[in-house]
């Protein structure tokens, strides 16, 4: 089944899926870094994250997802466009299909290079100490909260993951509907809903991650 195309948007679509429940989950663990105890928090949530078994092997299912949600997403993109090397002369695809649908591959790309940026800030950091030299805080957690504040106050970094959580959002737009369409769950009784959720998941998650790089880079 997953040498054929619908295997394919199949395994899009089951991890897809997976990466928003852990968006959801990565959301509601940095929204810690708004309390008001200068990082105790956000440093807490980052150790649990960082030592907890569990939490640990379910990463490696999530480096698994992005790995996989991208490779079939490129054996796709090369697929459909070796099967139809010709355009058609008439094209009415603006009529048929919204922009962030025709638009995937251009947002998947944006997304990915907004991720690679994102380890590289702060998960090559935490991991390697790659140039940042840490410090404790008064629980004894390394100091993550004050190494998201040297990050975020650059106006290259606020600016890049903005045009990168832009891009989640629209991808997200098309993508979240998309995947319960792919798994057969249409229905005109439920698809609105659907839709109406989608739309309100892709403005809220992309618009509470923005909160944080604007929120240090404003006040910070």
């Amino acid at each position: 089944m997953l040498t054929s195309t619908l295997g394919k948007k199949l395994l899009m679509s089951l991890t897809g899926l997976f990466l928003i429940s852990f968006l959801t989950i990565h959301l509601i663990g940095n929204l810690a870094i708004f309390n008001a105890d200068k990082g105790l928090a956000f440093n807490t949530y980052a150790a649990f994250m960082s030592t907890n078994p569990l939490i640990g092997t379910v990463s490696y299912l999530l480096y698994a997802g992005i790995i996989l949600h991208v490779l079939v997403a490129v054996i796709l993109y090369f697929s459909n466009s070796s099967a139809r090397p010709v355009k058609y002369k008439v094209q009415k695809s603006k009529e048929n299909s919204s922009w962030e649908s025709r638009s995937m591959t251009l947002l998947g790309v944006l997304i990915l290079a907004f991720i690679l940026l994102h380890l590289k800030d702060f998960w090559w950091q935490y991991k390697h100490n790659g140039g940042y030299q840490f410090v404790e805080d008064a629980n004894g957690n390394r100091d993550i909260y004050a190494l998201v504040v040297v990050q975020f106050n650059t106006t290259f970094a606020l600016f890049s993951y903005l045009i990168g959580l832009v891009a989640l959002f629209f991808h997200l737009k098309h993508g979240f509907q998309s995947a319960f369409q792919t798994l057969g769950l249409e229905h005109k009784k439920y698809t609105p809903a659907i839709k109406a959720i989608g739309l309100i998941y892709a403005i809220v998650v992309p618009l509470g991650f923005a909160l944080m790089p604007v929120y240090v880079y404003f006040f910070l």
